[in-house]
């Protein structure tokens, strides 16, 4: 199949953005493993064919989502139990309301 000089450009101009968009917006960080946890790494991405990159990316995206769950549920946990004795306190208010209904 034959490619036109004006389609060869518009796919190198594409893989020259990729590039700097990728330079862009990664970091680059240094990471300690145990050995027994980068040799269990190396095997996974080698069976799923992936680069350690893109698996150690996506195994910390995972690790986020996880613990903002666990923030959350913390937060959640701590808020209703600050609203638990108001929410006594007015029921038996209600509960005081419906005896001096019932006793009139």
């Amino acid at each position: 199949m034959l490619f036109n000089l004006s389609f060869l450009r518009i796919i190198a101009s594409y893989l020259i953005l990729m590039c700097a968009f990728e330079k862009r917006f990664m970091k680059t960080i240094t990471l300690k493993l145990e050995d027994a946890v980068f040799v269990e790494t190396e095997e996974i991405t080698s069976q799923l064919k992936m680069p350690r990159n893109d698996y150690i990316n996506e195994a910390v995206q995972i690790y986020n989502t996880l613990n903002k769950r666990r923030i959350l549920e913390k937060q959640l946990a701590k808020e209703s139990s600050l609203t638990i004795k108001d929410s006594i306190e007015v029921l038996h208010e209600f509960e005081k309301l419906m005896d001096e209904y019932e006793t009139v």
